[in-house]
């Protein structure tokens, strides 16, 4: 659910299907053949000026516009809160068993894969102005109803069972158990249309998004998306956290903690998606003719051709993805679930519910601002010396070395006249070791689970390792494999050679394109393919789990209790901490992945340059 970020000028973000990529290529070619008359020059001249144009009926959206926008995404990960703070213990106070509670949570994955793709096909071939708004407002009526369900579950459950007559009365263990597994079924059934609702919701919005900002805002609007999401997840934990029961006007709504957050989101939910549908609309499109034969044959032709075409270095990336995402889902559905577990071994005794769930939330929260945090400083890590970037003067290896060779005559000057040693300029840290050094960070924590035995040792939690890369990466990167290579001068084996170059930094532009298909693959179909690589490991994660608990905790007693007992939810279960160990094993082998992927082009040209450089300074000061 973390949301793509798109360049300002990326066409191939608003792109979601092969038909329309098709029907778009062949009018590009037919322009392409019937102006190759045309300059180069004027050419490029004219592309510039379309990708910088505002299109027709997009206005230049203000501050205040993209807030309004996008505060619809902080409303639905308030929602998503309810689900990631309370879903698990829910599930547990039911009397559904662990191992069953992680299949539940399939329910992500699927609606992943099918919610997002068919909303985005339906609003798409739709041409009226209400395409992205009506599939918003029904995404978040279902929201609603699901909520509403799982707020009044054991209630909902009661009036079906006695409105069939099951029983003679409240004491009668066959109503206590049906009454139990009929409250299961609706929690279980809220939760996948939750999922499936959110996932719709979301995508909805992004694709609001695309049709209303103009391209040039794109960056800033998945920016205010981000931000929203942030601030989503810690008005959600932090609510979760409250003790609503004592907060005057909430303390009127009745039931438990669980109701009250439900009720709070729903709230929020309703607010925030009025805002952006009332101050919002999208342009009514001209009916088209279009193709009914072929579609989705078309879908699967080109995923299976970019799955098989699919770079190397791209390909190393979803190796990661997989492994780091196959760690953070265990921590993401199971961290409140294992506040409890602690607690109970700290207390030595079955704690209350309800409180545990909100030191799960604390933790969450401190979760929530410390992501808040990285997210600010991480991209500083990998901030880049513009010494050490390319200068359109450099039109060729003689002029860029002359460049080189000046500017460090220039700075050994300064330094001699201010009596100091010559400081060159340093390289910063590269993507990929921000990125194995989170992933090992991870793995170290969830292995520190060994020795954890109080509460307030798990309110330490880190950045989740998959925002890292997300974090710190510039669009630039995410477009290197499917923007052509023409126009940009190229140094590699050229005619002429550098005028010095003693020792070769060349190794790391040996094979820059390595493994590149022969035609360049559209980004939205890369991104596609990048988001499948964080899906896959739901499943694989949900059936590993499913397993773990079996073998670590089993079929306790509780499972089979009615809910006029007490099961036990958290005291003598350690099933929770091996799926975080498992979680780590896997970042781990992510971490070995993320060293063999390749730096980027614009992180090996600044290696190359600062190689230079050293080369020229012991050139002067021999």
């Amino acid at each position: 659910m973390i949301p793509p970020i798109a360049d300002s000028d990326d066409p191939t973000s608003q792109i979601p299907w092969p038909a329309a990529r098709g029907r778009q290529q062949e009018q590009t070619e037919s322009s392409v053949n019937g102006d190759t008359a045309a300059p180069a020059k004027l050419n490029a001249t004219d592309a510039t000026n379309k990708r910088s144009r505002t299109p027709p009926g997009r206005r230049t959206l203000s501050t205040w516009d993209l807030i309004t926008l996008s505060i619809s995404m902080g409303g639905a990960q308030i929602a998503w809160t309810v689900e990631l703070g309370y879903g698990t213990p829910f599930l547990l106070k039911l009397g559904l068993t662990e191992h069953l509670t992680s299949l539940v949570w399939l329910a992500g994955p699927i609606s992943g894969l099918v919610a997002q793709p068919v909303i985005g096909a339906l609003s798409d071939a739709s041409s009226s102005k209400y395409r992205r708004r009506f599939w918003i407002v029904i995404s978040t009526v279902a929201l609603v109803i699901s909520t509403i369900t799982l707020a009044y579950c054991n209630e909902l459950a009661a009036f079906f069972v006695d409105l069939f007559g099951v029983g003679a009365g409240d004491w009668t263990e066959r109503r206590n158990d049906l009454l139990k597994w009929t409250a299961i079924g609706f929690a279980i059934v809220s939760f996948y249309v939750l999922d499936f609702a959110l996932n719709g919701l979301q995508a909805s919005l992004r694709n609001l998004l695309l049709d209303v900002a103009p391209p040039g805002q794109l960056s800033a609007g998945n920016a205010w998306h981000g931000r929203m999401t942030n601030a989503g997840n810690i008005v959600g934990f932090g609510f979760g956290f409250l003790p609503l029961a004592e907060l005057p006007i909430i303390r009127l709504i009745g039931g438990d903690q669980f109701r009250k957050f439900c009720i709070i989101c729903i709230v929020i939910l309703v607010s925030t998606v009025w805002i952006t549908c009332a101050t919002h609309s999208e342009e009514e499109r001209p009916r088209v003719h279009r193709r009914h034969g072929g579609r989705m044959r078309d879908v699967f032709e080109n995923i299976f051709k970019a799955l098989t075409n699919l770079p190397k270095p791209i390909r190393r990336v979803c190796y990661v993805q997989l492994f780091a995402f196959m760690g953070w889902f265990p921590f993401l559905f199971y961290s409140t679930t294992y506040v409890g577990q602690v607690m109970a071994y700290e207390e030595g005794k079955e704690p209350d519910a309800d409180f545990a769930t909100r030191r799960g939330e604390l933790a969450m929260l401190i979760y929530s601002i410390v992501g808040v945090i990285a997210g600010t400083i991480l991209p500083h890590l990998a901030t880049r010396d513009h010494r050490l970037m390319a200068h359109k003067a450099d039109v060729d290896e003689d002029a860029e070395t002359s460049r080189l060779r000046a500017a460090v005559h220039h700075w050994r000057v300064e330094a001699a006249r201010q009596g100091r040693a010559l400081h060159l300029p340093v390289m910063p840290f590269l993507l990929r070791n921000i990125w194995t050094g989170a992933l090992l960070f991870f793995s170290f924590l969830t292995f520190s689970t060994f020795f954890i035995s109080t509460v307030t040792q798990l309110l330490k939690e880190p950045p989740p390792p998959t925002r890292v890369i997300q974090e710190t990466r510039r669009p630039l990167h995410a477009r290197n494999v499917s923007t052509p290579s023409h126009g940009r001068p190229s140094f590699s084996g050229g005619e002429r050679q550098p005028l010095i170059r003693r020792r070769s930094f060349d190794d790391y532009d040996n094979h820059p394109e390595e493994d590149m298909p022969a035609t360049p693959l559209p980004g939205g179909t890369v991104l596609g393919i990048h988001n499948l690589a964080i899906v896959m490991p739901q499943f694989i994660v949900a059936l590993a789990s499913s397993v773990i608990f079996r073998v670590v905790d089993g079929d306790q007693p509780s499972s089979l209790q009615s809910l006029a007992e007490v099961p036990n939810n958290y005291f003598g279960k350690n099933g929770v901490a091996w799926v975080l160990r498992f979680g780590g094993l896997c970042t781990l082998i992510g971490a070995v992945f993320a060293r063999r992927v390749a730096p980027t082009p614009t992180e090996k040209a600044m290696r190359r340059r600062l190689g230079e450089m050293k080369l020229l300074g012991e050139e002067t000061n021999p």
